[in-house]
């Protein structure tokens, strides 16, 4: 391990460790599996599965001006966005002072600038203050051991994203597969948003992203999405046509379509 620290905020307690081998440095809170994960020679790649499958949306919409991100880790996603999505105005919202203050010290998160602003607050109530039709992502990477929170995870939060989200917007949630409370999150999201729910499992582990859409994609076809998915891996780099092809084991199609 190459640091420890027990911050406390609130009356919370999270332990943060990290631990560097074979020129990767991870981040974990507590006993949790890795939070996140940096190659030292390339700080701005998006080692685990589960971050790049975070944009798998794109292949439905196109590159988002503003975006949040709930939960900030040792800001892989946040790094990455500001890396390649050099049109994007990030803004981060994360609980613990200490997580921002790692992730800065020793995962090359950069200084907060014009099109990155990282804030030490709550999500939840983040949320409930922001304007309607503020913002064209919302990503949501507050998954621990015991699951979401549940002031991230209850139909009314749900509904306020759904309302800050501009006309074609996205809510995109890193899900875990294997928990037993999975289908709870994914009934409440397809609730709050009309049944236009999608989920992307993740090569890797036991991830699944689910991406709840504001308003219908017209049931693209498989060919329309392979297309795009070209364009996207020439452009940013990730594997886009995997994404496509596990679209369908997951996700109401046929043959010619993908219903959503």
């Amino acid at each position: 391990m190459l640091g420890r620290r027990t911050p406390r905020r609130g009356g919370d307690e999270i332990m943060i460790d990290v631990s560097e081998s074979q020129g990767v440095r991870k981040l974990h809170f507590g006993a949790d599996d890795t939070q996140s994960a940096m190659r030292v020679s390339d700080p701005n790649e998006m080692i685990l599965a589960y971050s790049r499958c975070m944009f798998g949306y794109l292949l439905f919409t196109e590159l988002p001006k503003t975006a949040l991100l709930i939960g900030l880790g040792g800001g892989s996603i946040a790094k990455w966005v500001h890396h390649k999505l050099v049109d994007t105005k990030l803004t981060c919202a994360e609980l613990h002072p200490q997580v921002i203050s790692v992730a800065r010290s020793m995962f090359c998160l950069p200084p907060d600038d014009d099109r990155l602003e990282v804030l030490c607050t709550d999500g939840a109530a983040y949320v409930y203050n922001m304007p309607e039709n503020s913002s064209d992502l919302i990503m949501m990477d507050a998954y621990s051991a015991t699951g979401i929170a549940e002031p991230l995870a209850t139909v009314d939060f749900f509904s306020a994203c759904r309302q800050r989200l501009t006309n074609n917007g996205v809510l995109a949630v890193n899900l875990w597969g294997a928990d037993r409370r999975f289908n709870h999150y994914l009934e409440r999201l397809g609730e709050v948003f009309e049944g236009r729910v999608l989920c992307l499992p993740a090569r890797q582990k036991g991830n699944v992203i689910a991406f709840a859409f504001r308003c219908g994609q017209n049931n693209p076809t498989w060919d329309k999405l392979a297309e795009r998915a070209k364009v996207l891996e020439t452009q940013l780099g990730l594997e886009f046509a995997e994404f496509v092809s596990d679209l369908a084991r997951m996700n109401p199609h046929n043959d010619r379509k993908l219903f959503i």
